[in-house]
């Protein structure tokens, strides 16, 4: 997927400053040598997993005399740490500060940290596209930012807030007719949640235009509404063919710690038929090995999948810095799994009834079960909506997933002998 960040951060940077050049670099699919970088400054988006590596690219940019400014999740989180590899560090959302930093840059004139505010989004630019090299098969786009709800594990809220800010329906329509392919990604981090008024008008104005297929993130609990099935008709018709939901445990009481009931609503089950009645696919996220479950709650796991005809996209418990779990789980962190352990697929954290050892073993086990050949393709007409494209894009996604795990499990028992 074409990493949306760089691509609003440079269309960012053109509306401040347009005499400037401009290079994008996705470090995931494109070496990037220090060596090589020939600008005055550079600006680095940070994931959690992928902090040791840029803390010393930062430093050897540093070392070669250019200016680091860093962003993103984790220097928002932990802005401290990341102020020692980097001369300014941005906390928060760019949008209110990037002109700011550009100019101080060019002054010489930099500042430690810069803090962004949470603008109302009716003035953000289209993204600055055709910059990046690589292979890539999805485009990203987003039509609100902030969160209601109060998940534990979350870090959303505090980055964008409790109030949900909306970009307007005809901007967000703009985006995808211009810059979106046939099939591409809805970023926000609930797809329908807030204004469901809103959510069905802006669906209505997407199937107006050119047809386009598409996934994101969505809660069970709107789809129970009074307007759900309208909501859902909606959606379908715009062209929504998959929605990942936050199905997080099957045990109630873990839900109840994590604060995320609420975006269950009162049958959850209910609502992921009524999607699926629909012609959408449903894939569950799932997080598995709090300090408060067992072991069988790996199996249970299982069982959900196969009773509700759904996929799953399970991970190991991970407290990432900024969230409220990230606090509560202090104690009991692993003082040798560093920022790069935290993927998902790693025990980071002591449990007091299995080992690391044990809890990632679990699942592994589980996760190839439920990518097992026969579940990739019974789960594959779960959807009837954008045969036969969305079908074929599922199922390389799935086989890649797959692969990708077998491999992880490989190189996890390798590193066990």
């Amino acid at each position: 997927m074409v990493p949306p960040i760089l691509e609003y951060l440079a269309a960012l940077t053109r509306r401040a400053m347009p005499d400037v050049e401009i290079e994008l670099i996705d470090a995931n699919v494109t070496d990037a040598d220090a060596d090589a970088i020939d600008a005055d400054l550079v600006g680095i988006s940070v994931m959690t997993t992928k902090v040791p590596w840029v803390y010393g690219f930062a430093d050897e940019l540093r070392a070669r005399g250019k200016m680091v400014v860093m962003g993103g999740i984790h220097p928002t989180a932990l802005p401290g740490e990341a102020a020692a590899h980097a001369d300014s560090v941005v906390v928060g959302e760019a949008e209110s500060v990037w002109a700011d930093v550009l100019s101080d840059a060019r002054s010489g004139m930099l500042k430690p940290f810069y803090y962004g505010e949470r603008l109302p989004l009716d003035d953000m630019p289209l993204p600055l596209t055709g910059l990046l090299k690589g292979r890539y098969v999805f485009r990203a786009l987003f039509t609100k930012r902030g969160c209601p709800y109060n998940c534990t594990f979350c870090s959303v809220k505090k980055f964008f807030g409790s109030q949900i800010r909306y970009r307007p329906i005809k901007k967000v329509v703009e985006e995808a007719e211009k810059c979106m392919g046939r099939v591409y990604f809805n970023g926000d981090d609930n797809i329908w949640g807030g204004d469901v008024s809103r959510a069905i008008e802006m669906f209505n104005a997407l199937s107006t235009g050119s047809k386009k297929y598409w996934y994101g993130f969505g809660d069970l609990s709107t789809p129970q509404v009074a307007d759900g099935d309208k909501l859902l008709k909606a959606a379908r018709r715009s062209g929504l063919f998959s929605v990942w939901v936050g199905w997080e445990t099957s045990s109630t009481d873990t839900l109840k710690a994590y604060h995320a009931s609420a975006k269950q609503g009162k049958d959850r089950e209910d609502a992921i038929r009524r999607i699926k009645d629909h012609g959408i696919e449903v894939i569950l996220f799932v997080m598995l090995g709090a300090r408060t479950e067992d072991a069988d709650e790996f199996k249970r796991t299982i069982e959900v999948a196969d009773k509700l005809g759904v996929g799953v996209h399970p991970a190991l418990l991970t407290p990432l810095p900024g969230t409220d779990l990230y606090e509560e789980y202090k104690p009991y962190l692993l003082d040798d799994k560093g920022w790069e352990y935290y993927t998902g697929a790693n025990a980071v954290f002591r449990h007091p009834q299995m080992t690391p050892e044990e809890m990632e073993e679990q699942f592994f086990s589980m996760s190839l079960s439920l990518l097992s050949r026969k579940r990739i393709f019974s789960h594959l007409f779960e959807s009837r909506a954008g045969f036969p494209l969305t079908h074929m894009l599922t199922l390389i996604r799935d086989l890649r997933i797959r692969k990708a795990m077998h491999a992880a499990y490989d190189n996890w028992k390798l590193k066990l002998t």
